[in-house]
């Protein structure tokens, strides 16, 4: 019975490596007393994971993180001419008014 932290493992992963490639790879298995397949897919999920957190994390220095606050907290600027014009051809084509009396 598969729990709910378990996902049903139905789908295969298959690669072609060199000789010298599995054999790393079955030392290392080895080393950690794991078969080569969990071991595998054990490290790949693992460093899928970090890569992705790394993609989807920013990280700033102090002076960054600085202008990024003193940016959120500033008042709003005035908008500009090119903005205005974009707000429009945005309201006249993408956004249907829901409120017509505005």
């Amino acid at each position: 019975m598969v729990t709910a932290t378990e996902e049903l493992k139905s789908e295969r992963l298959v690669a072609r490596i060199s000789p010298s490639e599995k054999a790393l790879i079955e030392r290392a298995a080895e080393i950690e007393g794991r078969k080569v397949a969990p071991f595998a897919v054990t490290h790949l999920v693992n460093r899928a994971r970090k890569i992705i957190q790394e993609a989807e994390t920013i990280r700033l220095n102090e002076a960054e993180s600085r202008n990024f606050v003193e940016a959120l907290l500033a008042p709003p600027r005035k908008p500009t001419p090119e903005f205005k014009r974009a707000y429009k051809a945005y309201r006249d084509t993408v956004v249907s008014d829901v409120n017509p009396t505005r």
